[in-house]
């Protein structure tokens, strides 16, 4: 595949998806943050993993700029479009549309607890009516050929039980949904925050666990709190797969430990300053496209976590980013205040 952007008003050319792509380790859809830009850093480090969009409406697909919302690079594949609806045939609509712009895969968000999206029926209240749910998954199904996948909670305030979970499990998986992506918390949908909903309810990995174990022929990947690879490997001894969030978002070189240690293969790069340097001509294409170097930037701070000069890394890009005219200098600039370490290919496990 080209490294070339597609235009904001063109599609990327539809892919055949005859194989699914491998869901052992993905990075979570997660809103202002796994931007186009973000998915760039994130395939430089790692090939295999499985990177998600941002939540996308179905409201804002049908009636909005369609090809500026789909708008990827063809480097981000293998790359799953998350929506946010709950109408089974504007679900299906844009399932469509998924295909059309060549996503590997579509998946409806049953997780987010934010009041915007409850007062639309979009996110985590469909937990509340799996009916519905399966109404949606169906009519995707029905209309693309793109695998059909659900994220979703252990369960909501008021419907938490176990008995519960598996009845919603049921019910999505006899309407098609092979694949579940399982955040092993519930959500409190009255009196907490998106964020508090990401940190008080208590985690339960053993529902996760037993859900795999209930249905060995579900593909159950686990989500919530995961924050290192020695997690993910005690977490693939029963799930099919794990999905990291924030960590992957705020310590991104974590990734190139994923294709050696899940994969057998070598991470893409040997280190940092080479993952950045690999950015540059994408980041010029969207500086010339006409993106201010912030947008881009803020999704590069982390590159440098903990390591000698990070702080002054971020500091000069944070200061001098959004500045009138920043261009790929403020980056190169910001890449010389950091030492050059030595390789720092992470050993196969």
């Amino acid at each position: 595949m080209t490294e070339q952007a597609h235009s904001a008003d063109t599609p990327v050319p539809a892919l055949p998806n005859t194989i699914e792509p491998s869901r052992r380790f993905c990075v979570a859809p997660m809103m202002d943050w796994t931007t186009s830009h973000y998915r760039y850093l994130a395939r430089q480090l790692s090939r295999h993993t499985l990177l998600y969009t941002e939540m996308i409406t179905t409201g804002a697909l049908i009636h909005g700029d369609t090809a500026r919302f789909l708008r990827h690079n063809e480097a981000e594949y293998p790359l799953a479009l998350q929506l946010g609806g709950s109408n089974p045939a504007e679900l299906a609509q844009c399932a469509r549309l998924a295909e059309q712009y060549g996503f590997d895969e579509v998946n409806l968000n049953v997780g987010c607890p934010s009041d915007r999206v409850q007062n639309n029926m979009i996110g985590a209240c469909l937990m509340a009516h799996p009916d519905l749910v399966a109404e949606g998954v169906r009519a995707m199904r029905d209309s693309t050929a793109l695998p059909v996948t659900v994220k979703h909670r252990i369960g909501i305030n008021g419907r938490e039980s176990w008995d519960q979970l598996c009845e919603f499990v049921e019910k999505v998986a006899a309407a098609g949904c092979r694949t579940f992506v399982v955040h092993a918390r519930i959500a409190i949908l009255e009196g907490l925050s998106p964020k508090e909903n990401r940190d008080v309810p208590p985690l339960k990995y053993d529902w996760v666990y037993r859900l795999k174990t209930r249905y060995p022929h579900l593909e159950i990947i686990i989500n919530g709190g995961i924050k290192s690879m020695e997690e993910c490997h005690q977490h693939l001894l029963h799930t099919d797969g794990v999905m990291l969030g924030r960590e992957a978002y705020h310590n991104p070189w974590l990734l190139t430990r994923v294709d050696p240690q899940l994969f057998g293969e070598p991470a893409p790069v040997a280190s940092r300053h080479e993952a950045l340097r690999r950015m540059m001509p994408f980041i010029e294409s969207e500086l010339a496209r006409g993106v201010y170097l912030g947008h881009i930037s803020r999704h590069l701070l982390g590159l440098f976590h903990g390591r000698p000069g990070g702080r002054q890394y971020r500091r000069h890009i944070s200061e001098n980013a959004y500045r009138p005219g920043a261009g790929v200098e403020v980056i190169e600039a910001a890449l010389a205040l950091v030492p050059e370490q030595p390789p720092e290919r992470a050993p196969a496990e």
